[in-house]
């Protein structure tokens, strides 16, 4: 059952396309609902995130949070017309990654919500997780450069490093870049890249385990420079 929504996240098919004799589309979406009833998916991304932190380290001193938007034709609870896509069903995710880039908390909202209205939301999402020190720099593009936010962050003890508007800023100033990376990440998975899922616990669900995905992935990757093991590839490089 765990393989087969795998399948359906990385290739965003319709469950009936890879049902099988062994498994049914109404079996799938029914372990799906009671699998999400039951939060395993966002524990599984809070396990991988607590391995993570206990062999590498979450770098909490530099976060990053951006905003995504996909496509959502089947509408839904967060779909809503998307302004970069000629008012078409779309979706929004708010990301928030460390300074190397790993998710740590995901919100989604309709297409047509604007980036800064999610940050107070995305980062009280991360209290599930731990909540960010005292000091930590939160870096933003200028969509976030707005009074509210500011005062946001000043509220949480967080530091800001926002793009100024009308100002041009490469991505590479600051440590923003590394949202933007891990946006496109999430969106190699074709479930999150057009979304046809059109309840929110559904969806969320989903970008629970595409970041724990992504984690393990970035753990692999970090651990092959610091660990030895009997199975450890000849390469960094994940297969």
């Amino acid at each position: 059952m765990f393989d087969k929504l795998i399948e359906a996240l990385v290739y965003g098919v319709g469950y009936e396309r890879i049902a099988d004799a062994d498994c049914s589309a109404t079996t799938l979406r029914r372990r799906r609902d009671e699998w999400t009833r039951l939060g395993v998916f966002d524990r599984l991304r809070l396990a991988c995130l607590d391995a993570y932190e206990q062999m590498i380290g979450l770098d909490l001193a530099d976060v990053a949070v951006d905003g995504c938007t996909t496509k959502a034709p089947c509408g839904g609870e967060c779909a809503g017309r998307s302004p970069v896509d000629r008012a078409k069903g779309g979706m929004k995710r708010s990301q928030l990654t460390d300074g190397a880039g790993i998710p740590l908390a995901t919100v989604s909202a309709p297409a047509n919500t604007v980036d800064h209205a999610l940050l107070t939301q995305t980062l009280d999402a991360l209290k599930d997780f731990q909540p960010l020190p005292v000091g930590a720099t939160v870096h933003l593009d200028a969509g976030y450069d707005y009074r509210p936010c500011r005062e946001a962050l000043a509220d949480r003890g967080l530091l800001a490093q926002i793009a100024q508007r009308g100002v041009p800023a490469p991505i590479q100033v600051g440590r923003r870049w590394v949202v933007e990376r891990t946006n496109s990440w999430l969106n190699d998975f074709g479930k999150l890249r057009r979304c046809t899922e059109r309840r929110r616990d559904c969806l969320d669900a989903y970008l629970a385990l595409a970041a724990a995905i992504v984690t393990v992935r970035a753990l692999r990757r970090a651990a092959w420079y610091l660990y030895r093991w009997d199975t450890r590839p000849r390469s960094p490089r994940i297969r």
